[in-house]
């Protein structure tokens, strides 16, 4: 398969509830409440699991804390979705994000242990 990230995916184990979605022309999916486990992460997306079926092409609003001061609030849109055996692994792509962005991923990235970087 033809590797199509912009950016290299680094390992990542956070948490995050999604609660709500929504679209582009005001359509809401509410109360959903689904915990999903965050499997990687890049500047431009990430991958995460959960065992609720979330549909693709909607939105979220995401608080990443990546580093233990540095958090990122961001939109992020459901692009992808693959169903494994105990539920489902969702692609994802950061669409709002703050400008300090860069400077908060490139501490993330340097306190990773050598030994996870792919």
């Amino acid at each position: 398969m033809i590797e199509m990230r912009r950016e290299k995916r680094w390992p990542a184990s956070l948490s995050l509830e999604i609660t709500s979605l929504f679209k582009q022309d005001n359509e809401r999916v509410e109360d959903i409440h689904a915990p999903i486990t965050i499997i990687d992460i890049s500047k431009c997306g990430i991958g995460f699991k959960t065992q609720s079926v979330l549909p693709v092409g909607y939105y979220f609003n995401a608080k990443l804390t990546l580093c233990e001061n540095d958090s990122l609030n961001c939109v992020v849109q459901i692009i992808r979705q693959q169903e494994i055996e105990d539920g489902f692994i969702y692609g994802c792509e950061i669409i709002g994000a703050a400008s300090i962005m860069d400077y908060i991923f490139n501490d993330y990235i340097s306190s990773l242990d050598e030994s996870l970087i792919k």
